[in-house]
């Protein structure tokens, strides 16, 4: 199980009250637009109240008393109080959306800084789909709750103000009219508390879906190949559908909460017509009075239902609080470390002392007590079969993972001593995984790189044997290669990250099985272009193709984790049996000298 997931199940019963007070505290830096909008919202609600109160005179002076004048004096409060109503809504609902889009902007960038900054095996464990849903979607709920809480403070103002209204017209009536309220509170905290716990729901399946949907379109061509579109099809139907339920139950409380409310205002305004209408027929009211009463009780329950809606809101913001705060707040998801040693060339050797590493889950170590030197401007290859630990030995040395045993010394100095930036600004990789973005070719050549000329990165292009295809390329250099480089060959994809390499200019280079995955007259130019930048470097080369490391001034055998002879392909050959064994599969070569055991490194030094 991903670490996030077991942080899903452990803020399950997160408390609201410190969860929201953390959201609005994003809010802070917006305190002056938010006061300008509290005041705003006190606008809104006084012209509720006044709104209520004038329909008294309109019924008594205006039309029952035939009074033009009066009638006139109404009108006019009308609309200025509406027109209050309208700028002071307007006012409030901008404010409060600015402010909600910056606190998105900013918590989508203090997670995304978060999340860049981990270590590699915190992305081996979780899936991109669910990464970006964090970022995405948990964010967007967030937004929503200073705006609902002033929401719900803005209703309760006005229902205060609609109170006191019906208090000073009838202490009687009003007496009945809110007798009813204190129910309302029952259906408000049952909903909200579903409703959480649904929207919680909510966010990890829409998170799976993510992750599917970024699995599958990613993987297209095998799915393609296997021709498997409508067995994905149904699988998205069933994750959908999932969903589906999920927002069902989310749709069904959300509902009902309004006719729950509605049913209790009809209570109340019941209770008051009955008790309002005696009062009329007994003389002890006038019909205006009932009316501006029924008026200002029927819009004391508008705010009742906009509070519990608000409500609601809240708790869906609260439910993704969760998801976006386990992350930023998590002690068990750890940064890299950064050490306080700025690495400065020239280098002068690279040495492993003892290393051991195993991967998480996994008895068997990767790297099991490794001893080895690479001295400056040596050319060292690393051969052996599949999961012998070739991979996991150089991503040990700009840090991607930490060994658990041992050290790993550079000039003398534990890596783990340098400084993050300036150690792997020092040293290059090539990779069989040519990653490419999706901008232009100029970009991807000097990613990474400041203040990069023209003529650097058309320099670094003929040195990688790539300035042809690009200037045959319909923008030239300011092509945009698509996402992963699929506008590209696998060669020219490769020859691409080669000329990025050699304008890093890095002294250690890592090249990670380079050429593996192309065909043979890719792999020929590939391999000038390598032979430029391996040239006055001191370099690591991991080979599936014994080929193109025949010249190496030493090579590395490995297997189960361990280096089990070392030497030129003069020496291994004959004398190591799994290299000759290598040597024989890929150069159809019989085996005709009977090899002996391997020795080992210990034996050799």
């Amino acid at each position: 199980m991903s670490e996030l997931a077991k942080y899903d199940k452990k803020s399950e019963h997160v408390k609201s009250l410190p969860l929201l007070k953390r959201c609005l505290g994003y809010f802070k830096p917006y305190s002056r637009r938010i006061t300008i909008a509290i005041i705003a919202m006190l606008m809104v609600s006084a012209a509720e109240g006044g709104t209520a109160y004038i329909v008294k005179p309109a019924f008594d002076d205006g039309l029952n008393g035939k009074d033009m004048s009066s009638l006139m004096f109404v009108a006019f409060a009308a609309v200025g109080i509406f027109s209050v109503k309208a700028a002071g809504r307007y006012v409030q609902n901008y404010l409060m959306r600015y402010s909600a889009l910056k606190v998105l902007e900013q918590l989508r960038n203090e997670l995304y800084d978060r999340m860049i900054f981990l270590p590699m095996k915190f992305f081996e464990r979780e899936q991109v789909g669910n990464l970006m849903s964090r970022i995405i979607q948990d964010v967007i709920l967030i937004r929503s709750s200073l705006p609902s809480v002033v929401m719900m403070a803005r209703e309760l103002i006005t229902m205060v103000a609609l109170i006191g209204v019906v208090f000073y017209q009838d202490w009687y009536l009003a007496i009945w009219a809110v007798l009813v309220l204190p129910v309302a509170i029952l259906p408000i905290a049952f909903f909200g508390r579903k409703l959480r716990k649904l929207g919680r729901k909510n966010q990890v399946k829409l998170a799976d879906i993510s992750v599917f949907l970024q699995e599958v379109f990613s993987g297209i061509r095998v799915v393609k190949a296997f021709h498997t579109e409508r067995k994905e099809g149904e699988n998205f139907r069933k994750e959908n559908g999932r969903l589906v339920k999920i927002a069902v139950k989310e749709v069904v409380y959300s509902e009902l909460s309004s006719p729950v409310m509605d049913v209790v205002g009809a209570i109340g305004a019941g209770a008051v017509l009955v008790a309002g209408g005696m009062r009329v027929i007994e003389g002890h009211m006038t019909v205006g009075g009932l009316m501006s009463f029924l008026a200002a009780l029927g819009l004391l329950y508008a705010p009742v239902k906009k509070f519990s809606s608000a409500n609601l809101d809240v708790q869906r913001a609260l439910a993704g609080a969760e998801r976006v705060f386990e992350i930023l707040d998590s002690t068990e998801i750890v940064e890299e470390k950064d050490g306080t040693v700025p690495f400065e060339p020239p280098l002068k050797e690279v040495e492993f002392r003892n290393v051991s590493f195993a991967y998480d889950g996994c008895e068997a170590p990767a790297l099991d007590n490794v001893s080895f030197t690479v001295r400056a401007g040596e050319r060292v290859a690393i051969v052996g079969p599949s999961g012998a630990g070739k991979t996991t030995f150089v991503n040990l040395i700009p840090r991607f993972y930490e060994q658990q045993q041992g050290q790993i010394l550079i000039n003398g100095l534990d890596v783990r001593d340098y400084t993050l930036a300036t150690l792997r600004r020092n040293i290059a990789m090539v990779s069989q995984d040519a990653f490419l973005f999706n901008i232009s070719v100029r970009e991807n050549i000097a990613y990474g790189q400041a203040s990069i000329s023209e003529d650097d990165v058309r320099a670094a292009a003929r040195a990688a044997y790539a300035n042809d295809f690009i200037e045959a390329l319909p923008d030239g250099y300011d092509s945009v290669v698509g996402e992963r480089g699929t506008k590209l060959s696998g060669g020219q994809k490769q020859r691409l990250t080669i000329a990025r390499a050699i304008l890093k200019n890095a002294p250690l280079l890592i090249l990670d099985e380079a050429t593996s995955a192309l065909d043979s007259e890719s792999e020929r130019i590939v391999q000038k272009a390598l032979e430029n930048l391996m040239a006055e470097r001191t370099s690591i080369v991991i080979a599936h193709r014994l080929s193109t490391v025949l010249s190496a001034d030493r090579i590395l055998v490995m297997d189960h984790g361990r280096i089990i002879s070392q030497g030129r392909h003069e020496e291994l050959l004959g004398t190591c049996q799994l290299y000759t064994k290598l040597y024989a599969m890929q150069f159809n070569t019989p085996e005709s000298v009977e090899p002996a055991s391997c020795p080992m490194v210990e034996e050799l030094a």
